[in-house]
């Protein structure tokens, strides 16, 4: 009965209404939720579309962040035997073949117009997915530095494959007005569960919850992606459509001037998509660089990520989640470099609390306490929270259906994991040579330093420029007109 209401529903909405109530907006956001708006007249199928995104989305992130970059670390050198060196140099592998499998999948959905196509990207999903459950049910039997190599060379086809196939499924199941509190519910969601629900940081313990929580979802997933069940069949049916409606991101619509709302795709070469590029890897650096030290110093992390104390997850868990709503916000109502300023300083901030706490032990002995501060991994906490708020939303928002696939493999494959596992790699090399904890808190926070400030000049620059032209500046700074 639901579903037979839902397609009465959706059919009732031709094409040519759903592109009028989009312009009829002049493609403004106004801090209102198009979600809302569905749950009030009852139409289910681009809510049940949210809730799919955001349950894919989530788990999916967990999954590859938390075990890939902790779990393989974990196994490569406790199970397998291998220095922290060599896993470093296997992990670097990993993002450079998971970087040019994402780059050739994306490349490849648009060419052959599988980016427009759902059932397609479901069924890609449901292979990577099947994958995935398979490695993580062998990973705790791996010995053999050989037997390692296959199992990275197999997660990065899923990785690469995975990248473009999930996150162009924003342009078919999310609005545009939605996306940014989408991509904060989907960041609230996976960090409220991780922090909430600790797990122990060894293979064994990953790959058993992992496989347990996998399983009904790759079931889930498998019979969107049959083509054989009816009520699937017709799901998908209806959620095909909506690309024509949501399909074109954000930043490819003009906001200003007579013909506002008229399409300019960005392209792929031009320097509005790298420019987030470079900013989205500088955060992803950053961010890895710092935290796998962090995670490996037991003053830091005992009052936090593991703390013994139960009240201690559950804090941080409810400051991801305010920070994410609050980066959805921003998102939402400013333009996305004033986001990634917000980032930048607040790993300035967090590093500074970090390294001044270690010249604090280093200097007054008698002073230093087992464990920081707290407000150190809170602070952490929010911008990390924000900053995968925004990479959630903003490569769709790059976007059309036509580019979808080529944009998101190389803003997530570039940006997000080669960053990552570039960084944990770094950071793997810096403890081989010994560096020691405050030289290397000192690098990630002048990174840090050097971004944001690097960021402030370009936003000057770039209103000096538009002045000298004669437009118009007039606006709040960063907020969207």
């Amino acid at each position: 009965m639901v579903f037979q209401y839902i397609e009465s529903a959706s059919g009732s909405r031709t094409k040519r209404e759903a592109n009028a109530g989009f312009e009829g907006r002049n493609h403004r956001l106004r801090g209102r939720m198009r979600l809302f708006t569905y749950l009030r007249r009852r139409e289910w199928t681009p809510v049940l579309g949210c809730g799919l995104f955001v349950g894919f989305m989530a788990a999916g992130y967990y999954y590859n962040v938390t075990f890939v970059q902790l779990g393989l670390l974990d196994l490569g050198t406790r199970l397998v035997g291998m220095t922290e060196l060599q896993v470093s140099t296997w992990m670097a592998a990993l993002a450079l073949l998971t970087f040019f499998v994402a780059v050739a999948s994306g490349v490849t959905m648009d060419r052959r117009g599988w980016s427009s196509e759902l059932l397609v990207k479901f069924r890609l999903l449901f292979g990577v997915v099947a994958l995935q459950f398979l490695l993580t049910l062998v990973a705790p039997t791996i010995r053999t530095v050989p037997a390692f190599g296959a199992w990275i060379l197999a997660a990065s086809v899923a990785l690469g494959v995975g990248i473009p196939a999930s996150f162009s499924l924003a342009v078919d199941l999310v609005p545009v007005e939605d996306r940014g509190y989408v991509a904060a519910a989907i960041t609230a969601v996976a960090y409220f569960a991780a922090n909430v629900y600790p797990l122990d940081w060894r293979i064994e313990a990953f790959s058993a919850v992992m496989v347990a929580a996998m399983a009904p979802g790759a079931v889930a997933l498998g019979a969107l992606a049959s083509g054989r069940v009816g009520v699937a069949n017709r799901l998908v049916a209806r959620l095909a459509r909506q690309h024509e409606e949501f399909g074109v991101g954000r930043f490819c619509r003009t906001e200003t001037g007579e013909r506002t709302g008229e399409v300019r795709p960005v392209r792929t070469r031009s320097f509005a998509f790298w420019g987030p590029v470079v900013l989205m890897f500088g955060v992803f650096f950053v961010d890895s660089l710092g935290f796998l030290r962090i995670i490996e110093t037991p003053s830091f992390v005992l009052g936090a990520w593991q703390s013994p104390d139960f009240s201690d997850h559950l804090a941080l868990g409810v400051v991801h989640v305010v920070s994410a709503l609050v980066a959805g916000v921003l998102y939402t109502n400013f333009d996305r470099n004033w986001l990634f300023l917000w980032v930048f300083g607040l790993f300035s901030l967090t590093h500074l609390f970090y390294t001044t706490d270690v010249r604090t032990a280093a200097w007054f002995p008698a002073l230093a306490g087992g464990q920081v501060s707290p407000i150190n991994s809170a602070v952490y906490a929010v911008a990390v929270s924000f900053y995968t708020t925004l990479n959630f939303a903003l490569w769709p928002d790059l976007s059309t259906p036509e580019t979808v696939g080529t944009h998101t493999a190389v803003g997530v494959g570039l940006a997000g994991w080669l960053a990552t596992f570039l960084s944990t790699a770094l950071a793997l090399y810096f403890e081989t040579a010994e560096v020691t904890l405050l030289s290397h808190l000192n690098v990630v926070n002048a990174l840090a330093l050097l971004l944001f400030t690097g960021l402030v000049v370009a936003i000057y620059l770039r209103r000096l420029v538009a002045a000298a032209r004669g437009d118009d500046v007039s606006s709040s700074p960063g907020v969207r007109r």
